[in-house]
């Protein structure tokens, strides 16, 4: 369906999100951090960014403002288990979709995702907004 770019640092929660995303029929390119994101998105192309907001070296805001200026087009969804970290994120409300609040569901993560997808046209590719 779509190619989803997942940046968490912490094993457990990327692989419950990676899964979860899988099971939907996504491609899911799994990466430790900010700079493993970037490294992926120089190779390839991906449909959204899901991303924690804390990790070590560059932190989530810090990847969506660099990915928002190379990949405009590309939605960002954040992830944080931090109140203050989520309030510093929403003041990027123009450049990320959602901001979701750990720890969620399986069934949150999903629905989350699905609506800050780009749109699909009858041909196939991605419609950006």
């Amino acid at each position: 369906m779509y190619k989803i770019l997942v940046a968490e640092d912490d094993g457990a929660v990327r692989e419950f999100v990676v899964r979860a995303l899988a099971r939907q029929g996504h491609e899911v390119t799994p990466v430790e951090d900010a700079s493993q994101a970037l490294e992926a998105l120089a190779k390839d192309s991906f449909d959204l960014l899901l991303t924690d907001i804390v990790m070590p070296g560059m932190d989530g805001i810090a990847l969506a403002l660099k990915v928002a200026k190379t990949h405009p087009d590309m939605p960002i969804v954040l992830m944080s288990g931090y109140a203050a970290e989520r309030q510093r994120a929403h003041n990027l409300d123009t450049l990320v979709r959602r901001v979701v609040a750990k720890p969620f569901s399986l069934k949150e993560i999903c629905s989350v995702v699905r609506e800050s997808l780009p749109d699909r046209t009858h041909r196939g590719g991605p419609t950006r907004h």
